[in-house]
């Protein structure tokens, strides 16, 4: 059957890519959340990515293994390129003079994302590290690609693949504890949102910092 679908998606069959849309959509959008913990950004990397396969279907090589790999390493690039866009833009943005100020009562409206702590208490921690070793993180623990998968998706080594998760695992346990003693301190300065108890944020961060743990 898979074999089929690599067939039917290099021959860029409609009926075939929607069964890989229907089948892969939510495991692009949730490396994508985890990419760059923001919902927006995640459904437009979701959109970009499916776009960007169906322009490179005719890479897709024969096999007996899955298309997720591969959607996953187009989702990653898109991602990197979505960064840098982002960046290009607030770079233009911070060189237009700033208008007069005018009175604005959405000021006070705090935006949060609407998963849980946990992802951003992981979110916080993983942007304070390399790119690559992000990268890696997040397809061999979150998403459970060996390294070999995960080579191949990101288009290096299997040993490069190896040493960044060794790197991420270490780095990611000294970030997470370091957030979770910030979120300790500034919990008593501020109130919980709405719907969460004040130790709840606590609790779904060391609670991430347990599941990496346990992964090791």
């Amino acid at each position: 059957m898979e074999n089929s679908l690599r067939a039917r998606v290099r021959d860029g069959d409609p009926d075939a890519f929607r069964h890989l849309f229907d089948e892969h959509a939510s495991v692009v959008h949730r490396h994508a959340v985890r990419m760059t913990g923001n919902w927006v950004v995640a459904d437009d990397i979701v959109s970009l990515t499916f776009l960007e396969a169906w322009r490179l279907r005719e890479r897709v090589l024969p096999g007996e293994d899955g298309l997720r790999p591969w959607l996953l390493g187009i989702a990653t690039n898109v991602a990197r390129n979505t960064a840098r866009a982002a960046r290009r833009h607030q770079a233009a943005l911070s060189r237009i003079p700033p208008p007069d100020p005018v009175p604005d009562f959405a000021d006070e409206v705090t935006q949060r994302l609407a998963d849980s702590a946990e992802l951003a208490a992981a979110q916080r921690a993983l942007s304070l590290m390399r790119r690559g070793e992000r990268e890696v993180f997040t397809l061999c623990v979150w998403e459970g690609l060996d390294a070999a998968t995960a080579a191949e998706a990101l288009g290096v080594a299997v040993g490069t693949v190896r040493s960044r998760l060794s790197r991420a695992r270490k780095r990611l346990r000294k970030l997470t504890e370091r957030e979770l003693e910030r979120e300790v301190r500034q919990g008593t300065q501020r109130p919980a949102p709405v719907g969460q108890s004040p130790g709840s944020r606590h609790q779904a961060a060391r609670s991430t910092h347990k599941s990496t743990q346990e992964k090791r």
